[in-house]
Formats: C-alpha cells, structure tokens, sequence
C-alpha cells in the first residue's frame, strides 16, 4: 500500500464522531524533577563496583538472530563514507581523525555517531564485503574509548537502545572480521550493555527516550540473549512506556511530528527483531505501532512530508514513506485526532492541518511552540500556507535567538493580538501561562470539511477568545477561513486591541496584491495560481522564512491581515481559491 492511500480521506478511518468537545492541557507526564534526581544518582552509581558486577555475565559466542532493518538508509552519506568522509547534515569529518568523545561536536551529531544509526546508511551504499572496513574501524574506535568506561553519553539507556537494534541488524559489517579478540570484545559489549538497560530502561526520561531504551532490552532478549525472562520483562516495561507516552490515538504527548517520525522507526526496526527472533509481536505493542503510523499520517501534506509543527520542519518525504513503509503497520490517516491534537482537512488534491489543542506540556517537549490555531495547507505536492518550522533534532543549526524566535505564536500562520504569544514562552525556554483549553467541532458533509476551533490564551490578559473556523470545499478548490475575537473573562479592555492574522507561505510562492488592499494573487512555483481575499482588516505582505529538512533558512513572503478589535470582539474573514 502507497502511502497516498493510507492517507485517502475516503478509506476507512479510525474515527470519532462529529460535535464539540474539549481538549484540555495534558498533565505533564514529562520528566519531573524528582525523575531527574533519581536518574542523577543512578548514573554515578555506573561507576561503582556494583554496578560493574551487575554488568558481569557470560556473553553470547554469536548473535541468535540478525534482523533485516525495515528502513533503508542515505546512500550518498554511505558513498561519503566509502571515501572516507563521516557526512551528517552538512558537516563532514574524515574518518581517520574522527572521535566519540571529540568534545566539539554538536549534541545531534553525537547522538547519531553513538547510535550507530549511520550503518544504515553505509549499507545504503555498500555490500558487506566493502563496507565491513569503516564499519569495524568506527567500532573499534568506540570500544577503545567506552567498552569499560560506563559514562555519558555513550551509555545512556535510550543509545543503548539503539545501538542494540543498529548492531545486531548490522551484524554482517560489524561481526565480520576474523579477529577473534574483536568479535568477541564485541559481543561481550553487547552482553554488557544489555544488562545495563535491564537497570537502566525505566530510569531513562519519560517519552520516546524510555520506549527507545525498552525496546533495546526486548532486542537483546529476541537476538543476543536472555531468553524468555528478559523478553516478558522487557515488554512490561515497554507497555508502560508506550501507555505512558501516547494519547489514546497514537500521538505522542510531545505532540512532536519529528518525535513521532522516530517512533515509528523504532517500533518498525523492533518489529523486524521479532521477526528474526521467530515471535509474534504483542498485539498492544503492535496496537500502538498501528497508532502511531496513523498519527504521523496524520500530519503529512500533499507532498508526503511532515507538516512543521512544535519545532521540527518537514523532515524528508524519503525519510517519511521508508518510516511508513517499513512499520508494516496497516494504518490510515486520521482526519480527527484527540490528544494528538492536530486535525486534518483533506479534499481531492489539497490538504490542511490545522493545530487544535494546547501546547504540549512543559515536561513533554523541550522546545514546544505557541502555536494553538495555526495551519499549514498543500496543493498536490506544492505547499502554499506554512509555519515558519524549526531545527528539529538539530538543536545548533541555527542562532539561539532565531530558533526561539520560531517558537513564538507570530512564526506560525495564526491570529496574533497585541503580538503576544497565545502561550508564553519565558526566557529560559520553558512555556508559560496561556492555551489552557480548546473547543472544538466538526463536520464532514457532502465531501466538503469545516472544523471550528478556539482557544482560550488570550483570555487572562486581555479578555478575548481566539475563534477560528475553516473550511475546504469538496473539490479542494478553496478554503474559507473566520477568525473571531470574542469576549470572555472579568478582564475587559476598553481600547482597541491591534491583531495580525499571520499566513506565512512556502518559498517560491509569488505574491501580487490588488488595487483594493483586501486581495492578493499567488503563483506557486511550478504548480496552480490562488486568489486571496480577505475582510476586516488591513491587508500588506512582510518579508518572513521557512526551515525546511535539512534545517537551512529559506527567504519567503507572509500575508498580515492587522488591524484593531474593539472591546466587544470582532470577525475577520478570508478566502483562499485556486484560479481556472
């Protein structure tokens, strides 16, 4: 099955029904400080002789299995390998000089190069015969440095996790050699290492990190050792991962497309480990696997990648439909969600994703966005309105007051009043007061979607409510949108209040405005012209940018509709309507 058709509107869906419901702020099952004391003394108790006894044990001669990763990898950073050159998102280091515990190197990269998850990409580019030599370099280079120094980050629950998957899936590259000191400090390691998960699983953070490092110790039962007590232990363990970190619907509570990716991946590579293992994977984790590639469905547009939302950016379609493709999960779309949060409008050709719920809570997600109401929309392949995005994973790509700046409610396509964020963002990064509720309704009729949503993040302040309603015709041909100021609270203003109804577009799209103020029209590079139209307020153009997946800025243009609401409220209206 494509992946176009799990994302068919008029397949079969995992649904609920039309009316107006609620969506509170979650309770912040994130990392609580008493979570993060408790891991602190975990860790310095990796150093002592106890824990060093714990990790003791006989080690396995081979490997019981070797899993067939579902997802393949980026054969150009595999062919740079080849030539010697380790490629990670623009930065490029040679092998020869490479270090684990070289202290310069960005965060994102160290968690890649310790994850082992580039082998995927050499065996993207290479058979094992070729790339067995950089594979067994890099190994070696890393049991120099931390095979018996139990430290961070090398021996962090969640890259251990990973590690696990990537080098029992790799085997071939890695067990290769006919160095029998080698092939056995190797397995030895991997003997080490999955006992420390058996301690260390449940003392990782709460959220994908804790589900990545359950999934380790189910690897390492299925594939090096352990046997049944580990395999039951670790499924118990990745339940209560998965109960704890997902809503109902398959979202995770970060509420993190990025995060969400990652999910999917992880769950399909242990689906693959069961496999080669010769079991079934248990119907609630396979359950949450389904759950989970729905969700993600969920938030991809018509170009099939990610929508940009809680700071990630549109990751890769590549990247996406391998995730998909390879979860084996029979999953469709959902075009409502409940915790997920995120609502999807979709007709013919064209597709929106509209942000429906509170911003995720503190604990969740570090990085979480302002941006309660705001949406992205496609035509076909080509995206016409989008959010600003962020740096995703790749916390250093770009100047600290920038990707802070990409969190706030004006880099999203939303409403802003008195350019203040719907929910505050405080200087030391952490969300503040603001979107505490959502209500929401919808309606599917006829072929044509409208949902109506609002939210309650500027009531405190300055006493009005946030309403906004969109609606995509049958035919995908327009979508009409209303965003209502409407008082609510004790706190009433009896001065105007200035909004800005913000509509950020893709790169490439060109914008010319009407003689009247209230129109625009809107060439998208290579695909369909759009009229605007709007009512209410004041129409101009602003200079803003777009992150896209490989986290680079990109020029762009916005529509700002501004203006001033009274005390009392008022309606501002607007129309987006492909031309011919």
């Amino acid at each position: 099955m494509s992946l176009l058709e799990r994302i068919d509107p008029t397949g079969e869906e995992k649904e609920i029904g039309e009316g107006k419901r609620l969506i509170k702020v979650g309770d912040d099952r994130g990392v609580s400080l008493s979570e993060r004391l408790a891991y602190r003394l975990h860790r310095l108790a990796w150093r002592t002789p106890f824990h060093a006894f714990r990790l003791r044990g006989r080690f396995p001669l081979k490997l019981l299995a070797v899993p067939k990763d579902p997802i393949a990898g980026d054969k150009a950073a595999g062919e740079a390998m080849l030539g010697g050159t380790f490629v990670h998102r623009g930065r490029a280091i040679e092998l020869d000089s490479l270090r684990f515990d070289d202290p310069s190197l960005p965060a994102d990269l160290v968690e890649h190069l310790q994850s082992f998850a580039w082998l995927r990409d050499l065996a993207a580019a290479a058979t094992r015969d070729k790339g067995a030599k950089p594979a067994e370099a890099l190994v070696r280079k890393w049991l120099d440095s931390y095979a018996e120094s139990v430290c961070e980050p090398a021996w962090r629950a969640d890259l251990w996790g990973r590690r696990i998957l990537f080098w029992s899936s790799y085997a071939p590259y890695i067990l290769s050699s006919t160095d029998l000191v080698y092939r056995s400090a190797v397995l030895n390691t991997l003997a080490r290492g999955a006992r420390h998960l058996d301690k260390s699983a449940d003392k990782a953070p709460a959220g994908l990190p804790r589900i990545t490092a359950w999934s380790g110790v189910i690897a390492s039962a299925l594939v090096v050792q352990g046997g049944p007590a580990r395999l039951g232990a670790g499924e118990r363990g990745l339940a209560r991962a998965l109960v704890a970190s997902q809503h109902e619907d398959g979202g995770l509570v970060s509420r993190s497309p990025a995060e969400q990716l990652a999910l999917v991946e992880l769950l399909g590579q242990l689906r693959a480990a069961y496999s080669a293992g010769r079991r079934e994977m248990p119907d609630e984790i396979a359950e949450a696997l389904e759950g989970s590639v729905s969700a993600l469905l969920t938030v991809t547009l018509g170009d099939e990648a990610l929508s940009s939302w809680q700071g990630g950016n549109m990751m890769s379609r590549r990247r996406v439909i391998a995730a998909v493709e390879g979860s084996g999960a029979p999953a469709r779309a959902l075009r409502q969600t409940r915790g997920w949060g995120y609502q999807r409008l979709a007709a013919k050709k064209s597709v929106g994703i509209l942000d429906a719920a509170p911003p995720p809570a503190g604990g969740a997600l570090s990085g979480g966005c302002a941006s309660t109401l705001a949406f992205e929309f496609s035509d076909g392949g080509h995206r016409l309105v989008v959010n600003c995005g962020g740096v995703g994973a790749d916390r250093e790509a770009l100047p600290r007051a920038l990707a802070e700046g990409l969190r706030t409610s004006a880099a999203h396509s939303t409403l802003v009043l008195d350019d203040r964020n719907s929910t505050a963002i405080h200087p030391d990064g952490t969300l503040g007061k603001g979107v505490g509720q959502v209500e929401l309704s919808r309606s599917d009729s006829g072929g044509a979607v409208t949902v109506e949503a609002d939210h309650d993040g500027y009531v405190r302040r300055l006493g009005l409510v946030h309403q906004r309603q969109l609606t995509l015709s049958a035919d995908g041909s327009e979508l009409g949108g209303e965003d209502s100021l409407l008082p609510r609270g004790r706190r009433r203003r009896s001065e105007p209040v200035p909004f800005a109804v913000r509509f950020h577009l893709a790169p490439g799209v060109e914008v010319t405005t009407t003689a009247d103020g209230q129109g625009a029209l809107l060439r998208i590079k290579g695909g369909a012209v759009w009229r605007f139209r709007c009512r209410g307020g004041r129409l101009g153009t602003e200079d803003s940018l777009w992150i896209d997946g490989e986290a680079k800025p990109h020029a762009s243009l916005q529509l700002v509709v501004a203006g001033e609401t009274p005390g009392d409220g008022m309606t501002i209206s607007w129309t987006f309507k492909r031309a011919g």
